[in-house]
C-alpha cells in the first residue's frame, strides 16, 4: 500500500521505497503492466502468476498475445546498496518513464507510473470511483 514519488536518473535507475523493498525482497520481477505502467512482483508471487498463465490455452489467440506481452518484457531486478533498481530501456519506453515517477503499492504488486500518466489516470478514475465500486459489488467487495 502507499504512494511515493521518485525520479528516474540518467542511467535508468530509480529508488524503490524501503517499505516496498521489504515486501519485494532483494530481487524481484518487473514487467509491462496494464494501463501503461510497470508491474513489480516478489519472486514467489511471480512464480504463482507464471503457473496460472501457463494454464491458459495455447490455442486461444488472446492468451498467446497476453503471455507474450507479459513475459517478453519481464526482467529480474536486484536492489543496489542505495535502494535502487535499473529499469531497462524497453520498460522505461513502454511506461514513458523519463524523469518524475509515482510508485504505488497495489495488493500483491508494486506499480511504476510516469507522474503525468498517474495523475491523468487517477483523475479519470476518481470521477467514476462510485460507479466502479458499484460494478465491483458483484465480486463481494
Amino acid at each position: 500500500m502507499g504512494e511515493y514519488q521518485h525520479n528516474v536518473d540518467t542511467k535508468g535507475r530509480i529508488i524503490v521505497p524501503s517499505k516496498f523493498r521489504e515486501e519485494l525482497g532483494e530481487s524481484f520481477v518487473v514487467t509491462r503492466g496494464l494501463d501503461k505502467c510497470l508491474f513489480a512482483y516478489p519472486l514467489d508471487e511471480w512464480k504463482l502468476l507464471e503457473e496460472k498463465l501457463k494454464k491458459l490455452p495455447l490455442t486461444k489467440k488472446d492468451a498467446r498475445a497476453f503471455t507474450r506481452f507479459f513475459f517478453s518484457g519481464a526482467v529480474e531486478c536486484e536492489v543496489d546498496k542505495q535502494g535502487r533498481i535499473n529499469l531497462s530501456q524497453p520498460l522505461r519506453n513502454y511506461a514513458e518513464l523519463e524523469r518524475e515517477c509515482v510508485i504505488i503499492g497495489v495488493s500483491n504488486r508494486v506499480e511504476f507510473w510516469a507522474k503525468e500518466a498517474w495523475e491523468d489516470y487517477f483523475t479519470e478514475s476518481e470521477e467514476s470511483f462510485a460507479e466502479i465500486a458499484e460494478n465491483l459489488m458483484d465480486f463481494d467487495i
